[in-house]
């Protein structure tokens, strides 16, 4: 090989897990460096994928072939013998979603592998290992059974905001030879945290991921060798939560809310010996519980109270006396198939420090964190045993400086926290989480001071893979509250809003939102799992609900709310080469597609629509829905129009999983569709559909169901309605706004979206900033509208905003699944004088940084290695266009392809360059 600088990132299991680099040179490897943010055990994947990266100094860095080895031991791996598989060297430039072809894999098997590339530059070394484990692949790997108690206590009450007690479970055993591995695989319902000989295992919160646990529940796996490294007793302990599993309200419209029962667990606790013998410790009854511990309820909606007077010292150690505990019950397992959680879990993602602490009144304090958060409050607090310090959120203040809380619905949303009165105690919940911006305080012994609380903020350990930042302090300030409105709904699946009595998977709201997220977030594995959520909500006749999983039981069968399911699946393929998915539940899609034809087509469209354009701008600020029908789009011209959409996706899905019949099924039923709407609703003369609202003449315009002869009227009406009737404004909801920004730049009026995209008056997302606003509001008019459905964190209402960031201003958008092929084309015309933005991709990192002059572009961009750009210079003449100040003709990464619309496209290789462009003519 050349002496030229390669890094190789390895990435392995369902999904791209980065576990380890290793700088290769024609010398050395450099030290092994971990960079996973979820741990790569107990992956209950047959065919598991992998991934790696390219980074080196040579532009056009391509892969031309690789070779992988995996073996059962990292012994065995660095001498070469890789008995599991070796893939040979295989004429290829994949390097992500490469799946997994060795011999046969079984559960708990352990995996270390090894990539070798060939590229242009020539031929690499071995990379440094990764590895991965095997869960437990079939029901009868797990040992002993579920425990519990399936009842409540005198402290408790069941009813319709329900309080029971956490769990505490505990169990010793022995260890009389030298532990070689040990492997805990875990399912804590609704919620666990887990500890061996009095040390938390993990750094997850709020696990495991919620599911149907009729359908699924989700095991999490660790690796605790290091806690069994001395012989003889060990405890085992495990607190029990309720989340998702005893339910929120309880008892209480069982109709609407689904129930499961009583917290429950099941434990696994593999040992290896030295010797090569192994042992299983695993739940059953004799296990020893209690309820009657510290933590007297916990409850999402109301809160957790915890009574350290009753806390349980040493109870998961080594010789606590437990003769006063219970004898744990065997219970009912809850139906659901265990599978290995491979979507990250909730982690403490950062800390913040109160902006301001004021007394509001006797012993009342208001403290404002600054930031609409999702998570907790940590106190540190000093006084007499018995105190009760009470702690209530909310996102906003009344006029008066008290908490507003009307938006909350029933939720009580309040932390109790009972001093022991010895010395200085701290504090956080457990098994609850709030959204908030303010805590009122109350009964706090003395004043509290700032560096006495903290805000922990709480959400899927997801990377932050996307930045962006510009001239303009608007556009600024709405991203940064997007990013924080979606970090804080992302809860094991993406959900509204995080303080209200609801907090619900709604699918509707991620429509395309999933779509712009995914710039912002390493997503891929939240939004598989939810993918097998709504599988796994289906109904056997075809049926999707709004919210999956179904904790709600909401199965209205309109369209635009049960076909996120395509769009996820289609985003998945998109922008993270995921194939898988989509082979996954193509059966599942296609169910639907049917089912709603069968069920709900008259004269060629769709009938059934439930939500409409939802939350539009409504006549009133004080009002939540519009009543005018003037700004209302017909149900039914969004359900056809969106699903002759959801056609056209269907056809990319049968192509993908080469079914030709299906393929020319869907293009018939879209034909058929297209004609009948255009029939119905397109008002030839007056070159508009239905009503004439924006989104009535978008959705046909934006889906390319519109007659060529009168796209340019349609697109003429909207532009009208949006200068003219809104004077400058948006006028959509949350099915329109997802097309909308992207819709006027396609058409030749970016100028305009911008507009919508900086507007500071109402109704914009700049009316929020205004506002005071630090997340996106549920509704345009969310500072006046009635507080029964007005959450100040919500994330519906971005549209497509975030998209338009990236592939208008930033100037990034995958032209081929996974960005192996990057369009990069920034908008120059817009009153922007600079830009930069990053997304971090499956491939690594691409860069988009450019600053405006009144003559001059200055364009710095960073393509991954193994992918290439098209890069669109804002010129036809090649010789304005220059690189480090060198005329381009020749330059080593670029290939001129065209000349379009007034740009030069050139296909720019590996590298990072720093372009300039002469604007003057």
């Amino acid at each position: 090989m050349q002496s030229k600088r390669l890094l190789v990132f390895l990435f392995c299991t369902l999904w791209f897990f980065p576990a380890v680099f290793a700088e290769m040179t024609d010398v050395r490897l450099s030290d092994l460096r971990c960079e996973s943010l979820t741990n790569p055990l107990g992956i209950d994947q047959e065919v598991p994928r992998l991934s790696w990266q390219l980074i080196g100094s040579k532009r056009g860095l391509m892969q031309t072939a690789y070779q992988i080895q995996v073996a059962s031991s990292l012994d065995l791996l660095k001498q070469g013998y890789a008995d599991r598989w070796d893939s040979g060297k295989v004429l290829s430039d994949s390097s992500i979603q490469v799946p997994y072809n060795g011999e046969k894999l079984n559960s708990r098997d352990q995996c270390y592998w090894r990539v070798k590339i060939w590229t242009d530059d020539g031929e690499t070394r071995w990379s440094e290992p990764a590895y991965w484990t095997v869960g437990l692949l079939r029901y009868n790997d797990w040992k002993g059974r579920w425990i519990g108690l399936d009842r409540s206590f005198d402290w408790d009450r069941e009813d319709q905001f329900s309080r029971l007690s956490a769990r505490y479970f505990r169990k010793e055993f022995q260890t009389d030879k030298k532990v070689k591995r040990a492997m805990v695989y875990i399912i804590g319902l609704g919620l666990y945290e887990l500890y061996i000989n009095g040390e938390k295992i993990g750094k997850q919160v709020l696990a495991p991921a919620p599911t149907d646990y009729t359908k699924e529940v989700k095991y999490n796996t660790f690796d605790v060798t290091q806690y069994l490294n001395q012989r003889g007793k060990h405890a085992l302990g495990v607190i029990l939560g309720n989340g998702r599993f005893y339910t929120m309200r309880q008892a209480y419209k069982p109709y609407k809310i689904k129930t499961f029962g009583y917290p429950k667990m099941r434990l696994n606790l593999d040992i290896w010996y030295e010797d090569g013998t192994k042992e299983t410790i695993s739940t059953d009854d004799t296990w020893k519980v209690t309820a009657d511990g510290p933590i007297r309820t916990n409850n999402e909606y109301d809160g957790e109270e915890y009574d350290a007077r009753k806390e349980l010292p040493g109870w998961h150690q080594v010789g606590y006396d437990d003769q006063t505990w219970l004898k744990a019950s065997f219970v009912q397992e809850p139906g659901g198939m265990p599978r290995a959680q491979l979507n990250e879990p909730m982690q403490v993602m950062d800390t913040l420090r109160p902006k301001t602490i004021r007394l509001l009144n006797k012993n009342t304090y208001i403290v404002d964190m600054g930031q609409n958060m999702t998570g907790w409050l940590k106190i540190r607090v000093k006084g007499a045993s018995g105190t009760a310090v009470k702690m209530r959120f909310a996102e906003s203040l009344q006029a008066d400086g008290s908490l507003f809380v009307a938006n909350l619905r029933d939720a009580k949303v309040t932390d109790v926290y009972t001093l022991r009165g010895e010395g200085t105690e701290y504090w956080e919940p457990r098994f609850v989480y709030h959204g908030f911006r303010y805590v009122e305080i109350s009964g706090y012994p003395g004043e509290p001071t700032l560096d006495d609380l903290q805000g922990l903020v709480v959400y899927d350990a997801l990377a932050t893979t996307g930045s962006f930042t510009s001239d303009r302090p608007i556009l600024n300030a709405i991203y940064q509250n997007a990013w924080w409105g979606i970090a804080g709904n992302y809860k094991g699946m993406p959900v509204d809003c995080p303080q209200r009595n609801e907090r619900q998977p709604w699918l509707g709201d991620r429509t395309t939102g999933c779509y712009g997220e995914s710039f912002l977030f390493d997503n891929a594995k939240l939004y598989a799992k939810w993918l097998d959520d709504i599988q796994g909500a289906q109904l056997p006749d075809g049926s999707i609900p709004d919210v999956a999983p179904a904790f709600w039981r909401y199965y209205s069968d309109n369209v635009t709310w049960p076909g996120t399911y395509l769009t996820v699946a289609n985003m998945l393929y998109q922008q993270y080469g995921d194939v898988y998915a989509i082979r996954k539940h193509y059966p599942s899609m296609k169910r639907w597609i049917q089912y709603m034809w069968e069920n709900y087509e008259e004269n060629g469209l769709i009938t059934k629509d439930k939500y409409g354009d939802w939350c539009v701008p409504p006549e009133s600020k004080e009002l939540i829905h519009s009543k005018d029908p003037l700004r209302q789009t017909e149900g039914m011209l969004l359900a056809s129009a969106s699903y002759y959409q959801l056609l056209r996706l269907m056809q990319g899905f049968a192509d993908i999983v080469n079914n030709e019949v299906d393929k020319q099924f869907f293009e018939a039923k879209a034909a058929d569709i297209k004609e009948a709407f255009n029939q119905k609703y397109l008002n030839k003369s007056l070159g508009q559909y239905s009503n004439n609202t924006v989104t009535a003449n978008l959705l046909p315009l934006y889906f390319d169901m519109v007659p060529n002869e009168y796209r340019k009227q349609v697109f003429e009406n909207i532009v009208t309605k949006i200068t003219k009737e809104n004077k400058g404004h948006i006028s959509t909801g949350v099915i329109g706004t997802q097309y909308l920004m992207r819709g006027l730049s396609n058409q030749g009026r970016a100028d305009l979206a911008f507009q919508l995209a900086t507007n500071t008056s109402y109704p914009s997302w700049g009316y929020m900033v205004e506002k005071g606003a630090t997340t996106i509001w549920e509704l345009w008019n969310g500072d006046t509208a009635n507080p029964s459905m007005n959450s100040q964190n919500h994330v519906m209402l971005l549209g497509d905003l975030l998209i338009w960031y990236y592939e208008h201003l930033i100037g990034i958008k995958a032209n081929k699944p996974g960005f192996k092929q990057i369009v990069m084309k920034p908008d120059f015309s817009l009153p922007l004088m600079q830009v930069e933005g990053a997304h971090r991709s499956a491939y690594g990192q691409i860069r988009s940084s450019w600053k405006k002059g009144k003559d001059k572009l200055q364009w710095t961009i960073e393509v991954p290695g193994n992918t290439t750009a098209l890069v669109y210079f804002p010129t036809s003449d090649q010789e304005k266009i220059r690189e480090h100040g060198e005329g381009i003709e020749g330059l080593e990464g670029l290939r001129f392809v065209k000349k379009e619309n007034g740009h030069s496209v050139f296909e720019v290789g590996a590298g990072t360059y720093q372009f300039s462009v002469d604007l003057v003519e």
